[in-house]
């Protein structure tokens, strides 16, 4: 603006005392510039701002104030789309992250995270009913999350870390075990073309998935032997043949009546043949002889099964009451089909047999997991001791 004198002058304007006047400057680990601006009369708050920075590159603990930036979610989504491995696992974590994490911790920006926001949405996790180890497979990706954005510098400390911090907790539950009598009423309770699920369930330990993909390959009548190589499961959604959990691959002692149970569901129901995926969603496609299969020819689908035969048979075995009119079966999770593996391992440890033998019909990866779980149904030494001097004495001579 040009005054009464002519000469120029300089007029304040309505953005006066709003701007920036000092930037301080710094160079990243990373080789790059980087800088922030503070207004006018906060040079000292600006030095200070440059020494903290400084003292947290020389502990190690420096984090790109724009990368912290970065919400929980998009870097979830970015570490997973990056994962390798298993892309099963892989679509399980990221629909667990999307239907129990995303919803409060998605829109938090990184460098914002501290052990209060993860204790409040544990919280929330047990408030919504979620709970035991499924939430504490939610919360254990949630933690790995947030390890791989320490390692990336994204904050300095996983607030998982916290020693305020509990992942949910997991109820130890003593496995009880169904009587054999209870294992053959559930099994004449269900539709005859799948009864002989439960053969192959108590008297070869196999899981249900493992049930449902058990070919005629699979199937060795002259030694008496069960391979178990496959099992059908989900894989986004789409039904997949995959190997058995972990990639256990096994053989299993068949025994005779439950080889027979086999034979005799074979010659009513022939076996199918079903081509699926191998693998996941998106694996080469495979063509196998089933034996269980609906009466459509389609592979058993487990949830259909669980609600509509399972629980129907739980009901007509006494399991579980019947149902009210209008309402779904009551929950029976200790009572699925997993009951049948243990009672499998009842059996076989009131007969004598060894653990790491257990194990391997199992298909466990360690021993020590089918020990933790099974010991209190081992007899005890106190028991044996008793039975073995009882033994001795009365095959001696009468006093």
């Amino acid at each position: 603006m040009t005054g009464p004198d002519g000469k120029p002058k300089r007029v304040r304007t309505s953005r006066y005392g709003h701007g920036s006047r000092y930037r301080a400057r710094y160079v990243g680990p990373d080789g790059t510039e980087k800088s922030q601006a503070f207004p006018d009369r906060q040079k000292r708050q600006a030095e200070e701002w440059l020494a903290g920075i400084a003292a947290d590159m020389s502990r190690g603990q420096y984090t790109d104030p724009r990368a912290a930036r970065v919400t929980f979610r998009q870097f979830a989504e970015k570490w997973l789309a990056e994962r390798s491995g298993d892309p099963n696992t892989r679509a399980s974590m990221s629909a667990q992250l999307r239907l129990h994490a995303f919803p409060h911790l998605g829109p938090r920006p990184l460098g914002s995270f501290q052990p209060g926001h993860i204790r409040e949405w544990v919280k929330q996790l047990e408030e919504k009913g979620v709970r035991g180890s499924y939430a504490r497979t939610i919360y254990s990706n949630v933690r790995a999350v947030l390890s791989a954005a320490v390692d990336d510098g994204h904050l300095p400390r996983n607030p998982c870390s916290a020693r305020s911090v509990r992942a949910p907790s997991v109820e130890t539950k003593r496995v009880v075990p169904w009587s054999a009598e209870r294992v053959l009423a559930v099994r004449d309770a269900l539709p005859e073309r799948f009864r002989a699920m439960v053969d192959l369930g108590g008297g070869c330990g196999l899981r249900q998935g493992e049930i449902f993909a058990v070919d005629v390959d699979a199937l060795d009548f002259d030694s008496y032997v069960l391979h178990v190589v496959q099992q059908l499961k989900y894989s986004e959604y789409r039904l997949v043949l995959a190997p058995p959990k972990g990639g256990k691959l096994r053989d299993v002692p068949l025994p005779g009546p439950v080889a027979d149970a086999i034979r005799g569901h074979m010659e009513c129901f022939p076996p199918v043949e079903i081509t699926l995926p191998w693998g996941n969603a998106n694996g080469p496609l495979v063509t196998r002889r089933l034996i269980f299969t609906q009466t459509t020819g389609e592979v058993v689908r487990r949830p259909s099964f669980n609600n509509v035969h399972w629980k129907t048979a739980l009901v007509r075995a006494g399991v579980i009451p019947k149902r009210k009119r209008g309402e779904p079966h009551q929950a029976a999770r200790e009572h699925g089909m997993h009951a049948l593996r243990h009672f499998y391992a009842s059996v076989l440890l009131d007969a004598g047999e060894n653990i790491k033998a257990l194990s391997e019909y199992l298909g466990h990866h360690d021993p020590g997991f089918t020990l933790r779980t099974y010991t209190h149904l081992m007899p005890s030494s106190q028991d044996r001791t008793r039975n073995a001097v009882a033994a001795v004495f009365a095959s001696g001579p009468k006093l």
